[in-house]
């Protein structure tokens, strides 16, 4: 009954006697509970919440006169209802006012909309993968979640079209344009002394209720941010799961979260981290020290005194719980000058770079290929290897114009395939 009153309560005026009779015209008569009802909504609300019938429904069934609920049982004569629209728009996104729209918005109808939504949980509990809207893929220590084209197009649209536009915090560098594992390092180069710490299932745990805040946050209405966080999130099938990881994260894949795979969710993670991103940069100020953040990476540097780092670690692990996060208890690494200073992948005692062993790696690799061929030195079955040869050298060889000269020649070396053995003529 809630629900239909705040329904009706949303098509009136705001104002006490309109919403008063919108209510009696709704219940089929006044009952002594109305007014009071009334005067309550207008106390919690200074205007009408067009954008949130939910939440408006919900604060009408917990109101309390004498320890009972106030708004009572009582028969439903007339229903009313206005379409859901925007109140205000925080960011420069694109206004979505309701399913209708947002199903226009994604260029599909509403059965279309409701299936990629998944309202009737078939992900979860379809036997038939043909139903299911991901396919798993198991890796030593995660879960890849992969969405199939179709929702992987409309989540692509998403990502460009509106969580693209909403801001992230300066010190997040993963999947943000412009910025990088480069990025990244590159404060913590020459420091006394770097501090790297790992999140544990950083995507899993980040749930479908913080992603719902988060399109609430940005304005759009309940029904709309629903509906986005259902497209944005999945719960993994038990069989998927069924004796294949811990307990702990087992129980993070089987609630709605963020999907490792979706193109959506690293930068539905950055725009959930932000606060933590902020309380993390507020320690290190405090601490005097310089903070970044990479997915699940994060890395602190400066100069410490005797005891400091323990403080700051257990103070991180503080923050990270309280904002959801878990840190990896056997990933945290403190390096002072006279240690290797490592960084996702870059050593970092002097400046970003890729660390010799990986540049030597590389140049066996770009050897091989260029004696016995790409074909043959391809060892680990890349798709495309010559792609895969240049990204390791732009990689390798960054902001490093000696190793850059040598691997560029190489690798054109290595592309041309292996010389064709001379021909010998017989007189």
């Amino acid at each position: 009954m809630s629900a239909a009153l705040a329904d009706a309560l949303l098509t009136s005026r705001w104002r006490p006697g309109p919403l008063q009779r919108t209510g009696t015209a709704v219940l089929g008569g006044r009952p002594p509970w109305l007014r009071i009802a009334v005067v309550a909504v207008l106390r919690a609300y200074r205007h009408a919440p067009a954008d949130r019938p939910r939440e408006l429904a919900a604060f009408l069934s917990c109101l309390e006169r004498s320890g009972r609920p106030l708004v009572r049982r009582h028969p439903i004569r007339l229903r009313r209802a206005t379409p859901v629209r925007i109140v205000r728009m925080r960011w420069d996104t694109p206004r979505i006012d309701d399913l209708a729209a947002l199903a226009d918005f994604l260029g599909v109808d509403g059965d279309h909309l409701d299936w990629y939504a998944d309202r009737r949980h078939l992900n979860r509990h379809a036997r038939d993968e043909r139903l299911r809207h991901y396919r798993y893929a198991w890796l030593p220590h995660r879960l890849i979640e992969a969405p199939k084209p179709r929702l992987r197009a409309l989540q692509r649209r998403l990502l460009d079209d509106l969580l693209g536009r909403l801001p992230v915090h300066p010190h997040a560098h993963g999947f943000v344009p412009g910025r990088g594992v480069h990025t990244f390092a590159a404060p913590h180069a020459g420091q006394k002394l770097v501090i790297g710490l790992d999140l544990t299932a950083f995507f899993s745990s980040i749930t479908a209720a913080r992603i719902h805040g988060l399109f609430r946050t940005a304005g759009y209405p309940e029904p709309v941010a629903h509906t986005l966080t259902a497209l944005t999130t999945t719960a993994t099938p038990a069989a998927v799961l069924r004796g294949r990881t811990d307990p702990h994260r087992a129980a993070l894949l089987r609630r709605p979260h963020l999907p490792q795979g979706a193109p959506t969710s690293p930068a539905l993670a950055n725009l959930v981290a932000y606060r933590l991103d902020r309380r993390l940069t507020g320690l290190a100020d405090r601490f005097g020290l310089h903070y970044t953040r990479y997915a699940d990476d994060l890395a602190f540097s400066g100069t410490l005194g005797r005891g400091e780092p323990a403080h700051l670690i257990a103070a991180v692990h503080t923050i990270a719980a309280d904002e959801g996060f878990r840190v990896h208890p056997r990933k945290t690494r403190v390096r002072g000058r006279g240690d290797r200073q490592r960084l996702a992948g870059l050593v970092v005692n002097e400046r970003p770079a890729a660390s010799r062993e990986d540049y030597d790696r590389l140049r066996a690799v770009l050897h091989d290929a260029a004696r016995r061929g790409p074909l043959v030195a391809n060892r680990e079955g890349h798709d495309d290897f010559p792609a895969y040869l240049r990204g390791r050298v732009a990689w390798v060889s960054h902001r490093h114009p000696a190793r850059a000269a040598k691997l560029h020649r190489m690798l054109a070396v290595a592309l041309a395939g292996p010389a064709a053995p001379p021909t010998v003529t017989t007189p």
